[in-house]
């Protein structure tokens, strides 16, 4: 419980953090501090939130924009097949559940090694996040150009570096080493041609067909695997 704590509190302040990179880009891109604001309080995805500001600042239609977070965003549902039977909740506790549904809450939730630990990990995550990632965002938003450019600050490395730490020790085995690797060529190779949000489903359906075929085999003892 300690160390998804532990996990929970280091991951949303460096995913925290970097919610005044947003607020500035956002005014910037011709988003008032309202609009902003409603944006990290009601959509709270970060990458969809960055999507759909991208799109308005290159002048493209509200309606691109929108798609484009939309699609981007669609990744959440995959997460809340995770985090539904780690969570088990009810009534209101389930709205609340599915809005605090991030990359960053579901990810320390799966990293733990029972479910009393994955409860604790995924509501401090998700808590700790909301709370400054909106606090932050409404920092950017009011300070704006004053800033300079937030992205020359690094916390975009920041909050890439919370998630490394938490998958390095689940690319242990050979299985899941094949997974994270194809999904990162695949990532890769499309981000210069694939509209924004096509590279991340296209990675992560690539890790489930990946992982379905190739997991037996990967995990199998060394004699089976040459005996195969």
């Amino acid at each position: 419980m300690r160390a998804a704590t532990r996990q929970g509190l280091s991951v949303a302040i460096a995913t925290g953090l970097y919610g005044v990179s947003f607020g500035a880009l956002s005014v910037a891109a011709g988003i008032g501090v309202l609009p902003t604001m409603a944006l990290s309080l009601l959509l709270f995805s970060g990458g969809s939130q960055f999507a759909l500001v991208g799109v308005v600042g290159a002048g493209g239609s509200p309606v691109a924009a929108v798609a484009t977070a939309a699609l981007l965003g669609a990744r959440n549902t995959l997460y809340g097949a995770v985090v539904t039977p780690l969570l088990g909740v009810r009534g209101p506790r389930r709205a609340l559940a599915a809005q605090l549904t991030i990359d960053e809450s579901t990810a320390v939730a799966a990293a733990q090694a029972d479910r009393r630990a994955a409860r604790a990990g995924f509501w401090v995550t998700g808590v700790g996040v909301f709370a400054l990632w909106n606090a932050f965002t409404l920092l950017g938003a009011l300070a704006g150009h004053a800033m300079g450019d937030p992205r020359a600050w690094g916390l975009d490395a920041a909050a890439a570096a919370a998630f490394l730490a938490l998958v390095w020790p689940r690319l242990a085995s050979r299985a899941t080493q094949v997974v994270a690797g194809v999904a990162v060529l695949v990532s890769v190779a499309l981000i210069p041609v694939a509209p924004s949000g096509i590279p991340v489903l296209a990675a992560a359906a690539s890790a489930i067909v990946v992982g379905w075929v190739a997991g037996p085999r990967a995990t199998a003892p060394a004699s089976e695997r040459a005996g195969a």
